[in-house]
């Protein structure tokens, strides 16, 4: 099998940001996210791994709903989401400066699989700040997924937070 050098380049990371301790109540711990650490360095990423018919990830979870961890409304349409609905934020260079907006995936896990539709960025490239509510930057392999993509996922409520997964364009 001949690979193109797209799919040869490793995603290395772009910079780092140092982290700033979030005013009191500005970090939303909902799902057991993580909040900035004061003077901690974090890697940001401008890329993700390649795409193909089988992208290996890590799915997080995020409330896409108002007041939940995913902060503002989504990227892609300004709106926020129900937590009952499929719905993912992806790694800013899988997000493609929202050239996946609005399209859907499919997501392969626990043995099975869902197609969920994109409404967002988990941004690799900035954090520690209110835009992103005080939250680290995204690492450049997450598919940040809503619950109801985890329950059809059929993973146990107790075990959802990284899951090892694949993805691939619907």
């Amino acid at each position: 099998m001949k690979w193109s050098s797209v799919e040869a380049q490793t995603c290395n990371p772009s910079g780092k940001i140092r982290g700033k301790n979030a005013p009191p109540r500005q970090c939303n711990k909902e799902n057991d996210s993580d909040c900035c650490v004061d003077g901690k360095l974090y890697p940001t990423y401008k890329c993700s791994p390649p795409v193909s018919s089988h992208t290996k990830a890590t799915l997080t979870i995020n409330s896409f709903e108002k007041g939940g961890d995913g902060g503002a409304p989504s990227e892609c349409d300004n709106k926020y989401h129900p937590d009952n609905t499929h719905v993912v934020a992806l790694s800013s260079g899988w997000f493609n400066n929202g050239g996946r907006c609005l399209n859907y995936i499919t997501i392969y896990g626990n043995g099975k699989s869902v197609k969920a539709k994109v409404v967002d960025e988990c941004d690799s490239t900035m954090g520690c700040d209110i835009d992103h509510d005080y939250q680290p930057p995204c690492p450049n392999n997450i598919v940040d997924a809503s619950k109801a993509a985890w329950e059809a996922l059929g993973v146990p409520e107790s075990e959802w937070g990284g899951l090892d997964i694949y993805w691939s364009d619907a």
